[in-house]
């Protein structure tokens, strides 16, 4: 029989649900994300580290379990809940249930509460922290509130730097600087017939010049960027090189950053595989894959950039095009795993400027 457990919001709002996966208590903020498919991507995306993700779409897990699909040997969130998770899943690539996987992973899940009425609070009054307990009497709620995530990118990069080779001779050199990568960027690089040396996030000017890189390629990662400082300034470094590059969510806010912009937090964040973001050089729109909980603010864009993409929901930034460098960034996911992959054509663009440099 499952046991009951609760979800404990800052704000006091309690939900009862049934666990499965690992037990135990969890603290961490609470996000929601939208898409109807993918969720191995959602549980394996570095993006999602040390949150409490929520599901809307009802019913997860019915494919169960596969390993070669997923985009890291890291799993994002801490907890994981659901309106009903599929005790029975199949598909011939299965390789288990969500139930065994959690346990083995240490993820807590909590099914059968109503996924819809959190999600909705969540959108209306902004993500907020929460915690899944056996015993809500016992939460501080003042506690709860303060909480905040930190150390997010050193958990996630890579501490050994390696390469990945194409099939044939490669066109081209790409540092590939891991804030918390997907492995999606890597192999859409990978069969554009690029050698790849994925980095850890430290990496310097002076190691990247050494290695004899092509181009450079900041990827995703979770947290707040301006928790990141000497990153940072690693980067600004990095930029003199003159090497063409292209950042994709973090990667993007960290090189907005490195030039002077601001981040913001945003009241919910894009999370899910239907964001239409609208280029503003050509007036065209796509549909992008999205996971990211903070923006560059686009009045502190000036001088060396300028606006590329604009979501057309809300108007955020989601991509800069610089004039100071061969560089450009994006808030979505061009590579796309899973969701559309409508802008995959931006690693074309990126390999043009890398051919025209050479």
């Amino acid at each position: 029989m499952a046991k009951t457990a609760y979800l404990v919001l800052e704000n006091g709002k309690v939900f009862q649900g049934e666990r499965f996966g690992a037990q135990g208590d969890v603290l961490a903020e609470v996000v929601f994300t939208t898409g109807m498919t993918g969720y191995l991507e959602t549980l394996s995306d570095p993006s999602f580290w040390g949150l409490i993700a929520v599901q809307t779409f009802p019913l997860i897990g019915n494919y169960g379990v596969i390993p070669a699909d997923f985009e890291s040997d890291i799993i994002g969130p801490r907890a994981y809940i659901v309106k009903s998770w599929c005790q029975a899943p199949s598909n011939f690539r299965s390789e288990g249930s969500l139930d065994t996987f959690f346990k083995e992973k240490g993820v807590v899940g909590l099914c059968g509460i109503d996924t819809r009425a959190l999600t909705k609070i969540l959108r209306e009054k902004g993500v907020m922290n929460g915690m899944i307990t056996d015993n809500p009497a016992t939460v501080d709620l003042e506690a709860l509130k303060a909480y905040r995530m930190t150390g997010a990118v050193a958990a996630t990069t890579t501490k050994k730097q390696y390469t990945v080779e194409p099939q044939g001779k490669p066109v081209c050199k790409i540092a590939l600087i891991d804030y918390g990568t997907k492995k999606s960027i890597c192999r859409a690089l990978v069969q554009r017939g690029a050698q790849v040396t994925v980095c850890p996030s430290t990496v310097t000017a002076e190691e990247i010049k050494a290695m004899g890189a092509d181009g450079v390629m900041l990827s995703n990662g979770p947290g707040d960027p301006a928790d990141n400082p000497e990153l940072v300034e690693n980067l600004k470094e990095i930029c003199k090189l003159g090497l063409p590059m292209f950042g994709i969510c973090l990667g993007h806010q960290m090189l907005a950053l490195a030039h002077g912009f601001r981040t913001e937090k945003m009241k919910y964040g894009h999370r899910g595989e239907n964001q239409p973001v609208k280029n503003r050089e050509t007036g065209r729109v796509y549909i992008t894959s999205q996971n990211h909980g903070y923006s560059v603010v686009p009045e502190s864009v000036g001088g060396t950039a300028k606006e590329l993409f604009v979501n057309v929901n809300d108007n955020t930034c989601e991509g800069l095009r610089y004039s100071d460098c061969p560089a450009f960034s994006v808030q979505f996911h061009p590579e796309a795993c899973g969701g559309p992959l409508d802008t995959e054509m931006l690693f074309d663009e990126f390999f043009a400027m890398i051919k025209e440099g050479k």
